[in-house]
């Protein structure tokens, strides 16, 4: 075949080009396959590049969250800890105390209570693992006869005893395999001493310089934002403080009254056990009064299974007591908070904080109520069977006191 010059490809070419120009859609329109080409939108590569720089900020920012989420946790610690103890800072500072040297002493006291809590709680499980390791051929001989006579079993104790004690039983392995666990736990004992010690550091600083710091940050707003910031930051420290107070006067009272009853009754370390239910049971809502009497329960079982019924018959009725006449007569001058606002709150604390999570969100729930509570206004409502509620009962002095009303959840 005979080939075709680059001329006649030309030619042919543009002949192919103007026989296009040349037609005519279906429209009438003259038809150009110049103006099909298709042309990339000049918002394509930026709109690219954007996506990637997102991305890219989202991994960094993502990474170096993950690696300050501890950090984050102790300043939110430090900043709850700090509303906590700033109405007492201020009451010192009033008198005539420096700031940095009322906040160390609040901050000592509130430490050195922590510390007697925790080694009273410490001595109390040490000394009762080791008795009941020495002891334990008697402990087991008491249960199996309680379970003999009570639920007409025919246990014999010397095959448990035997069990117990058979080095490659399951028990003793158990026992020999908590060695290694022991030295974790050191481990992260050590941990959370130098938390806490972090948490102490940063707590100082926020409330030794609070009024600095709120001084930095009013500079950058206008006087009318100032104001609201400066009265909100107000109502967060009262309501906070006012509400932590009250658990720990709750918790005194309830330790007392438990101590009163574990020493009449000669159970081991009347002390930690009183100050374990006690501060337990107001600072874990709605369970923690439960999960608080399972130590008294035990140690007092192992004594004496008439014992921890009296003991569990006590804590049953010192909840009522405690719900009716101490706490509507405490929290009416700080702040209720509903049980179930508690509840609800404590559960998604621990799941998005774990167990520091649960504690803070108590505090974090009392300062968000007083902060909704003092926002918009209110109005009168109406007259219905669907809003018709009972009052409740209120002592003289709490139905005399202003803020009983105010900060009662029933006030519409």
């Amino acid at each position: 075949m005979p080939e075709e010059s680059p001329d006649e490809n030309q030619s042919s070419d543009e002949t192919g080009v103007g026989n296009d120009a040349g037609r005519l859609d279906a429209d009438g329109n003259r038809f150009d396959r110049r103006s099909t080409d298709r042309v990339l939108p000049r918002w394509v590569v930026p709109g690219i590049a954007l996506f990637w720089t997102g991305f890219l900020f989202t991994f960094v920012a993502r990474h170096v969250f993950h690696r300050l989420a501890s950090l984050l946790i102790l300043l939110l610690v430090s900043l709850f800890l700090a509303l906590a103890i700033e109405p007492g800072v201020n009451r010192l500072a009033a008198r005539g105390w420096r700031r940095g040297r009322a906040t160390m002493s609040i901050l000592l006291g509130v430490l050195l209570t922590f510390l007697v809590f925790v080694v009273a709680i410490g001595t109390l499980v040490g000394t009762q693992i080791a008795d009941l390791l020495s002891e334990s051929n008697v402990y087991i001989e008491d249960t199996v006869k309680f379970l003999n006579d009570t639920f007409d079993t025919q246990i014999d104790p010397q095959s448990v005893i035997d069990e117990v004690n058979d080095p490659d039983g399951r028990v003793q392995q158990f026992i020999q395999s908590q060695g290694d666990e022991a030295v974790r736990l050191s481990l992260t004992a050590l941990g959370v001493i130098f938390q806490g010690l972090s948490v102490i550091l940063f707590t100082y600083y926020l409330v030794a310089d609070g009024p600095r710091l709120r001084r930095i940050i009013c500079s950058r707003l206008t006087p009318q934002r100032q104001d609201r910031v400066l009265s909100a930051w107000e109502l967060a420290i009262n309501k906070t403080g006012g509400y932590l107070y009250s658990r720990a006067l709750l918790a005194l009272l309830s330790a007392f009254f438990h101590w009163l009853v574990f020493q009449s009754l000669g159970t081991q370390a009347p002390i930690a056990l009183a100050l374990w239910v006690g501060f337990v049971s107001q600072f874990l809502p709605v369970v923690g009064t439960y999960l608080a009497g399972i130590l008294p329960v035990l140690v007092t079982f192992l004594d004496s299974p008439l014992k921890a019924a009296i003991v569990i018959g006590f804590i049953v009725i010192y909840q009522q007591i405690e719900n009716y006449f101490f706490a509507p007569r405490i929290t009416a001058r700080t702040m209720e908070l509903h049980p179930a606002v508690a509840f609800g709150a404590a559960l998604g604390g621990a799941a998005l904080l774990g167990p520091v999570g649960a504690i803070l969100a108590l505090p974090a729930a009392a300062m968000f109520q007083a902060l909704v509570g003092e926002a918009g206004h209110r109005y009168d409502v109406v007259d219905s069977h669907l809003t018709n509620i009972q009052p409740p009962k209120r002592s003289r002095g709490a139905a005399s006191h202003p803020s009983a009303q105010a900060d009662s959840p029933n006030t519409p």
